[in-house]
C-alpha cells in the first residue's frame, strides 16, 4: 500500500513547489511599485455643495394652467333671492354630513307607506323617502321613481342670497 502511494506523493510535492516561485507575479510586483512610487496627498478635496433651500408652492389654490380661464358674465348671472332660503333651525339629518356627489341610487323599494330609495354612500346603503334631507346643501327629496331621485338644493349665490338648485340622483346600473 506504501508503494502505490509514494508515486501520487511526490506529484503532490512536485505541484506545490511550483506555487513557491515568484516568477508568476511580475505584473502585480510591478503595479504595487507604481502605487508606491506615487508621490502622497494626491487625493482630490471633496467638492463644495450649495446647501438646500427649501421652496414652498404658494400656487396650488390658482386655476390650473393647463385649464382655459373661467369667464364669468356678472350681468347675465342668475341673482338669488331673499325670498329662498335654508331652515336652520331644523334638526339635521345624517346623511346631510356628506357631498351629494358620493350619494348613488342602487335601488327602490315601495309598501303601503310609500316609496322609498336605497342611496349607497356614508359607510353603508341608506333608506330615503320624499321630504328627506340629502347632501349638505340642504338638498330636501322631492321625488323618487324607479330611475333616479329629484333632489331641489338650497345654495348661498355669493352676494347674500339664496338659489335653488335642482340635482337628480340616477340608478346606477349594475357592473
Amino acid at each position: 500500500m506504501m508503494k502505490r502511494s509514494c508515486p501520487f506523493l511526490l506529484v503532490a510535492l512536485a505541484a506545490l513547489s511550483g506555487c513557491g516561485s515568484n516568477g508568476g507575479f511580475s505584473d502585480l510586483q510591478a503595479f504595487l511599485d507604481e502605487v508606491r512610487a506615487r508621490p502622497k496627498g494626491s487625493i482630490e478635496p471633496l467638492p463644495k455643495f450649495k446647501p438646500y433651500e427649501s421652496f414652498t408652492y404658494s400656487a396650488a389654490a390658482m386655476r390650473s394652467p393647463f385649464q382655459p380661464p373661467v369667464k364669468i358674465d356678472l350681468i347675465s348671472r342668475q341673482k338669488g333671492s331673499q325670498d329662498i332660503k335654508p331652515d336652520e333651525t331644523r334638526v339635521r339629518q345624517f346623511l346631510e354630513g356628506f357631498n351629494i356627489e358620493t350619494f348613488e341610487m342602487v335601488g327602490t323599494l315601495g309598501n303601503e307607506q310609500g316609496a322609498f330609495a336605497l342611496v349607497s354612500g356614508a359607510g353603508g346603503v341608506h333608506r330615503v323617502k320624499v321630504g328627506d334631507y340629502l347632501g349638505r346643501n340642504h338638498g330636501r327629496i322631492l321625488s323618487i321613481d324607479e330611475a333616479k331621485i329629484d333632489v331641489m338644493e338650497i345654495v348661498p349665490d355669493g352676494d347674500g342670497g339664496w338659489l335653488e338648485r335642482p340635482r337628480s340622483i340616477a340608478l346606477k346600473e349594475r357592473s
